[in-house]
């Protein structure tokens, strides 16, 4: 199994390893199956850029520290039904919020680490709530990292989740923050943690950000958590920026726009490199990410030559020298 960007799908080598979904959260393509080529630029047309197959050189490779996507798209509706209310000026809908964020946190706490679907892999209609569903995920792995209590975790993946629910009321990008803190702070049932996330996700260490150019020890610390995951994810999903690359990006920020302590935390609790991922080594040989054992950023490969596995975290003197996509 290996996530694809959509123009490296070959319909003679590869098949769906999870499903493709429409706008509405209907299966367009269940797993198992191979893509028409017809059905490709309808697919692109949509929106979605990320595919999850499985071939010959990726068979074996499960990812279990994937987010069960089931589990995935029923929070994607849960945001999506939020956002649609306080578009309507109704009440939000707590007791599904509520709900959605234990399924997160139990998706995070069941797992030694996190690997994201990507929101390239749903239309764009549902990618806003799918960037918001996977900014939750990386918040409470960051958050775990840091030890912190399950009623730390629950008001910190409920900010999370509905950190850019101002963009709702919104007439200029730049006010999206106060207006989510104030949809935010109406209802009683959030707490006023989870509301400064929505407030202060924008404001920076260096007091370079917005609404109000916070810096040091005004800033919270549940905002900064999400801060750096919604860079972060916004990063990987581009198609532009390698997972690792996205580590490294988020890394310069240390201190600079990021509390150092948080991005840390966020470092050391999300891998460098996903399973199902082509690299070549400083060896030379090619291989295959095949899973993570002991150390987060140095995975397990299995070279193509003999499918011999190598745990670079056993052989310090091996690295990755590029990814071959």
């Amino acid at each position: 199994m290996q996530f694809i960007d959509i123009s490296q799908y070959n319909h003679e080598t590869m098949q769906l390893a999870r499903p493709v979904y429409d706008r509405m959260r209907r299966i367009l393509l269940a797993a198992g199956r191979k893509i028409h080529p017809k059905l490709i630029n309808r697919i692109q047309e949509m929106g979605i850029s990320t595919l999850i197959v499985e071939d010959a050189e990726s068979i074996g490779i499960t990812l279990d520290e994937m987010v069960d996507m089931p589990t995935w798209m029923d929070t994607i509706e849960v945001v999506q039904n939020a956002f649609k209310a306080i578009e309507k000026n109704q009440s939000l809908n707590i007791l599904e919020l509520q709900n959605a964020v234990i399924k997160v946190i139990q998706e995070v706490l069941n797992r030694k680490t996190i690997f994201l679907i990507p929101s390239s892999s749903v239309t764009d209609e549902l990618k806003p709530y799918a960037h918001a569903v996977n900014v939750a995920l990386l918040s409470v792995q960051t958050a775990k990292k840091l030890s912190y209590k399950n009623s730390q975790l629950r008001d910190l993946a409920l900010g999370a989740l509905l950190h850019d629910i101002g963009k709702v009321k919104a007439k200029e990008p730049l006010e999206h923050p106060q207006k989510g803190f104030e949809i935010l702070k109406k209802h009683r049932e959030i707490s006023l943690l989870s509301s400064h996330i929505a407030y202060q996700h924008h404001e920076l260490l260096n007091g370079k950000g917005f609404p109000r150019g916070l810096k040091g020890n005004e800033l919270l610390e549940f905002p900064q958590i999400c801060a750096i995951s919604d860079l972060y994810e916004k990063l990987i999903s581009s198609g532009e920026v390698l997972p690792h690359e996205a580590l490294e990006i988020v890394m310069t920020k240390h201190e600079i726009e990021y509390k150092g302590k948080i991005v840390e935390a966020f470092v050391n609790s999300v891998p460098s490199y996903i399973p199902g991922t082509k690299v070549l080594l400083s060896t030379n040989q090619k291989g295959i990410i095949s899973s993570i054992k002991n150390y987060l950023h140095r995975p397990v490969v299995r070279l193509f030559e003999n499918n011999v596995e190598i745990d670079l975290a056993e052989n310090p003197s091996i690295i990755i020298k590029e990814i071959l996509r």
